[in-house]
């Protein structure tokens, strides 16, 4: 699904994070940055060790916060790495509301036009995913409504499960009364 919200558009696929053609990706990640299975684990398969090593550099993070990593062999410039849980691998929503926040904030400091996010915290974080897509369509759309540079903001899932969710929830909040 696909809304125009102000100049930008928000779109929910079911598609791969790492074969987005944006300017930036967004990795879930803990507050020090090693990169296991999921969204990460993929994210360094495909884009290389390189990113990994790059971003643990700068660990450990606060809860909220984004690491920006250089993005290997994948096409997008850069990776956002959005620390959305310690070692534990917990989330919050107060965690998944702030990362999503600062992640479009970044995109906005790096000038950049489009980026793509995961479902943050509903993989290894086990969070759920009615109220992570609540969590940051409400960010997404608040950013989009202002002044921004972002003209493409992509959610990018693969489970079938969590893209009904977004998708109803985007939908539920763009129909006509």
């Amino acid at each position: 699904m696909e809304v125009k919200i102000g100049k930008a558009t928000l779109a929910i696929v079911k598609e791969d994070i790492t074969e987005q053609k944006v300017d930036a990706i967004t990795n879930a990640a803990n507050n020090r940055l090693w990169m296991g299975g999921g969204v990460a684990g993929a994210i360094k398969a495909k884009g290389g060790e390189v990113i990994e090593e790059e971003a643990m550099k700068q660990g450990p993070v606060p809860i909220g916060e984004i690491a920006v990593t250089g993005a290997g062999k994948l096409p997008a410039k850069k990776v956002f790495h959005a620390v959305v849980m310690e070692q534990d691998m917990k989330t919050s929503e107060e965690a998944i509301n702030t990362a999503t926040k600062n992640l479009l904030n970044t995109a906005e400091d790096y000038n950049f036009e489009s980026i793509a996010l995961p479902a943050l915290g509903t993989g290894v974080g086990h969070f759920p995913a009615d109220i992570c897509a609540d969590l940051m369509l409400e960010q997404i759309i608040s950013h989009l409504l202002e002044n921004t540079k972002l003209n493409r903001v992509v959610i990018s899932l693969l489970d079938n499960g969590i893209y009904e969710i977004f998708n109803s929830k985007l939908k539920k909040r763009f129909s006509k009364k």
